[in-house]
């Protein structure tokens, strides 16, 4: 848990209480307003209700220039982003035609695929103009090609795992099998700090859902020993089925899960493993096959494993690995594979073409060196963050670093300060994280040099004290300048 300062904590409340205040002052003369022009329509209730409508006008609008930045080139270390004006105080922004080059921190590019590959952009481009953008079909109707089945045996391979099965969009790989997997009588056991995508997916499947702390595999064991005590309620009958859900690498934290200790209590307690690993499958690892092989665990020991090919990969949509009963049963079953149009051609030779590369398969050794780069790259810009001062989330190796802002104001000041100096950030701010705790979310490639490290670390220095982020005391400068050389020799 992240342990906030009593004074930064109470600042926030503050600067949040005064957004409110204000905020529902300017409501009530708004409703004078619609009351006199009476533009609305009459006996219809707002499409838009509750404290989510008053959230995005009163705070949300204030820094929207801050989210949904355009781009125009490809996502690789540095990118064209398209400069946005207003001229109604932000609450819609035009865009203009001119562009800044900037050091992008905030795609998930984690080896560098996303930008034009040697190897793998020609085969994408020669497998356009064999089979086309899209299969315009589903899987089950005309929309299998050679790629397809190709990349469920590759995916298969890379993981570990018997069989997988392929989605066209990520997101929808956890929404729409958690669903076919449980139901009434079924029992999801979900890391607190589980992605949106996990959350509905649970939801939406009828299944009872109990939360543990997060990554706190003591707290886990009490709850599933505690719910296999009581049963199914009402009728106390045993679960049908239990099933534990985690994340390789949790994308607003930066954290590895505690894998070994989580499959060693599920074990225990006869429940079953469905691992996420969105950010960690191809980003970490000696040959990049995830928190599995960076944490020593047997993917035997792992029941459903799930991976998204939109971060190292270069490309989009997810897959799910397991045993060939699995995937044959989802692929029976599974919305996602029998309606929806399958995965485009051309991605998926990204995909085959980006698994070649890793493994060295295409001939050259660029897969390692990618490797060692986003590790190296990794730590070395989480340390240097550290020494300066920030307070930094995450665990050594992970590609994904947030730094914490808290307070409101700073989300939008930090965030137009590194614009200006030419860096591109991502801050994120509630609902996607609890009220408090805003942040900015740097995500490292393996296409940055060193230079563009030093650069974002000089800009991130001056912007922190501007800012006023920086909440540990910082490293002397001497003694930095030390360890760089030493480092350097």
């Amino acid at each position: 848990m992240i342990a906030i300062p009593y004074l930064t904590a109470l600042t926030t409340y503050f600067s949040y209480g005064l957004l409110f205040v204000f905020g529902q002052v300017r409501d009530v003369f708004r409703k004078f307003i619609d009351w006199w022009s009476s533009s609305n329509l009459q006996g219809y209730a707002p499409i838009c209700l509750g404290l989510e409508d008053f959230y995005i006008r009163r705070l949300y609008l204030r820094i929207q220039d801050c989210f949904n930045r355009p781009i125009a080139s490809a996502p690789d270390a540095w990118f064209d982003v398209v400069e946005r004006f207003s001229n109604d105080y932000n609450k819609t922004l035009k865009l203009t035609t001119k562009t800044s080059r900037c050091l992008n921190l905030g795609s998930y590019n984690y080896l560098g695929f996303a930008a034009s590959d040697e190897y793998c952009t020609p085969r994408a481009i020669q497998t356009l103009k064999k089979y086309s953008p899209s299969t315009c079909s589903s899987r089950v109707d005309g929309g299998t090609t050679v790629l397809h089945n190709e990349l469920e045996k590759r995916v298969a391979s890379f993981v570990g795992k018997p069989a997988a099965i392929v989605f066209g969009m990520g997101y929808v790989t956890n929404s729409a099998i958690l669903p076919v997997l449980m139901g009434k009588g079924r029992l999801i056991v979900s890391d607190s700090l589980n992605h949106n995508s996990i959350v509905n997916g649970a939801r939406g499947s009828g299944a009872s859902i109990c939360v543990f702390q997060h990554n706190t595999p003591s707290h886990l064991e009490e709850v599933l020993r505690e719910q296999i005590a009581e049963g199914q309620p009402r009728t106390r009958r045993p679960w049908k089925k239990i099933i534990v859900i985690v994340e390789g690498i949790y994308s607003m934290e930066g954290e590895l899960c505690k894998l070994p200790e989580i499959i060693a209590i599920c074990k225990k307690y006869k429940a079953y493993t469905y691992l996420d690993e969105a950010h960690s499958i191809g980003a970490v690892g000696k040959t990049g096959r995830g928190v599995c092989e960076l944490l020593g665990v047997d993917t035997a020991d792992v029941d459903i494993m799930m991976g998204t090919f939109t971060k190292s990969f270069g490309s989009c949509g997810g897959y799910i690995a397991g045993s060939e009963e699995l995937i044959q049963y989802l692929k029976y079953t599974c919305p996602a594979h029998l309606y929806a149009t399958s995965i485009s051609p051309p991605a998926a030779e990204q995909i085959i073409s980006a698994i070649k590369v890793i493994l060295g398969e295409d001939g050259s050794n660029r897969g390692a060196q990618k490797l060692a780069r986003i590790r190296e790259n990794s730590n070395f810009f989480r340390s240097e963050l550290q020494k300066m001062g920030f307070e930094v989330l995450g665990d050594n190796d992970s590609p994904v670093m947030p730094i914490m802002l808290y307070n409101p104001a700073k989300i939008p000041a930090f965030s137009r300060e590194c614009l200006k100096q030419n860096v591109a950030v991502v801050t994120v701010a509630f609902p996607a994280t609890p009220l408090l705790l805003a942040r900015a979310r740097i995500c490292i490639s393996a296409s940055h040099t060193r230079e563009d490290l030093l650069k974002a670390l000089e800009v991130f220095g001056r912007v922190g004290d501007l800012v006023g982020i920086k909440y540990f005391p910082a490293e002397p400068k001497k003694l930095q300048e030390e360890e760089r050389l030493l480092k350097l020799e």
